[in-house]
């Protein structure tokens, strides 16, 4: 029996969603919870969990559709259908006729586990990819080129295993394509060596560590600067406003047109602080945390946000109230190749130096990725934009939605500095804070500004905070 499976709520409302690349083909053999798709929503990738045992039938859209919250998506030919409860809740009205026969058969498959389809991925119980058919080959009409096969050395590749034909476009989702092109490598010797299967980092790892190769794990997500001017005989190139790009730009416009937004600049020494991240960097019982300027000024943030609770605060219109959180989800801005996300650490007001240290990287490499889920991007109470990164020393951060004070990061310099009555040679930053002018009035918030500084220049009067 064909059963249609219609593309879920994926979280907070979002109304439609980008197939990014399906992993199943019609024919194919399916389980329960193994993964179809990755779709692309207004703030992250998601893999979409199998809801049925069965034979794929109809794939309702191609790679790159979008599709609207509740249209089909994908069909399946399911053994026993009747008794067989889709996972997919909500998604369609079963007619009083079948009510009764519906509910014999979510008893029957309670045994089940399934899958979780609001944005956070499938059930762990099942890490099984699809049973896929045989690929063909490129058609003798489009002749594929092979020099890059041809050149590398014999006793570097092992033979093509038959299910990988050189023809075929490797598979792979569009982060571990983007990193496979900033380390150098070829997604199609890496498709010699693995198969049939969904090319990983792990895999492109491997791959140039084998042949002797460097592969730089922190390297940025940014393309080589290239000039865009005459290599095409278009005027111009136009690019669709779509998934995080578009989720960006409504929000900001949003918060911009929102909230009065005032900027305050400071420039502090902090030389004290670079010399502790050095001395932290030397102890080895530290060596697994990757401690960072942005790391002790999370630690500052959090501490200064205790003395000065409107920049924690939210304006909430609708109960005319100023809600005050009793905690700290401390966004972290990250730029990456699907844009501008802010992803959260929950409750970082309760995290030392090190676990602050362990969330930063978690969470910057899982956006990198392309995984940070739904609920990451959610409820943050203050936020962080390390431009420093870039080589830039202040700006005017828009504030997210929802939250009252945002501060940003510069580049650490240096240069001549007033130090002890004399002029040094010191390494000095400046934070640049925007915050929302209905909830903050300029002298909270320069005390705040000013309570980070003063940890930054004496990491020691951290311990007058508690």
């Amino acid at each position: 029996m064909i059963q249609e499976f219609r593309l879920p709520d994926l979280g907070e409302g979002l109304t439609d969603a980008e197939v990014v690349q399906w992993l199943v083909a019609p024919g194919d053999t399916v389980t329960l919870n193994q993964t179809l798709a990755e779709v692309e929503t207004a703030k992250a990738v998601v893999e979409l969990p199998s809801p049925y045992d069965g034979t794929v039938a109809t794939l309702h859209a191609e790679a790159g559709d979008t599709v609207e919250v509740g249209a089909p998506l994908i069909a399946f030919d399911v053994a026993g259908a009747e008794t067989a409860a889709p996972a997919q809740a909500g998604a369609e009205q079963a007619d009083a006729a079948t009510s009764a026969k519906t509910a014999d058969a979510a008893d029957a498959a309670e045994e089940k586990t399934p899958p979780n389809l609001v944005g956070y991925g499938a059930a762990p119980s099942s890490k099984a990819r699809p049973a896929r058919r045989a690929r063909r080959a490129a058609a003798p009409s489009t002749p594929t080129d092979t020099a890059v096969l041809e050149a590398a050395p014999h006793d570097v590749l092992p033979e093509a295993p038959a299910s990988a034909p050189i023809g075929d476009r490797p598979r792979s989702t569009p982060p571990v394509r983007a990193y496979a092109k900033r380390q150098g490598i070829d997604l199609v010797l890496v498709a010699v060596e693995v198969g049939d299967r969904v090319i990983t980092r792990d895999d492109i790892d491997a791959y140039a560590e084998r042949i002797g190769g460097h592969v730089d794990a922190e390297s940025p997500a940014q393309p080589a600067p290239t000039s865009v001017f005459g290599e095409t005989s278009e005027r111009e190139t136009r690019i669709p406003i779509r998934g995080v790009r578009k989720h960006t730009a409504a929000a900001m416009v949003q918060s911009a047109f929102t909230a009065p937004h005032v900027t305050t600049f400071h420039t502090v020494d902090v030389t004290a602080t670079m010399d502790l991240i050095a001395s932290l960097r030397a102890d080895r019982s530290l060596s697994e945390h990757r401690i960072g300027p942005l790391v002790i000024v999370a630690k500052a943030v959090c501490l200064a946000l205790g003395r000065t609770p409107g920049l924690n605060s939210r304006w909430d219109e609708e109960a005319g109230e100023i809600v005050q959180p009793h905690y700290v989800d401390l966004g972290i801005a990250a730029a990456t190749e699907r844009g501008l996300i802010v992803p959260n650490i929950r409750d970082a007001h309760r995290m030392t130096v090190p676990q602050l240290a362990d969330a930063v990287s978690a969470l910057t490499e899982t956006a990198r990725s392309g995984k940070t889920s739904p609920a990451d991007l959610a409820g943050g109470t203050f936020s962080i934009t390390n431009i420093g990164v870039f080589g830039i020393d202040a700006g005017t951060p828009i504030l997210p939605p929802g939250q009252s004070g945002i501060l940003a990061v510069g580049a650490v310099r240096r240069m001549p500095w007033e130090h002890n009555g004399e002029i040094a040679l010191r390494q000095v930053m400046t934070l640049s804070l925007s915050f929302d002018h209905r909830i903050v009035d300029g002298a909270e918030g320069a005390r705040f500004v000013k309570g980070v500084a003063d940890i930054l220049e004496e990491p020691g009067r951290a311990m007058l905070l508690g």
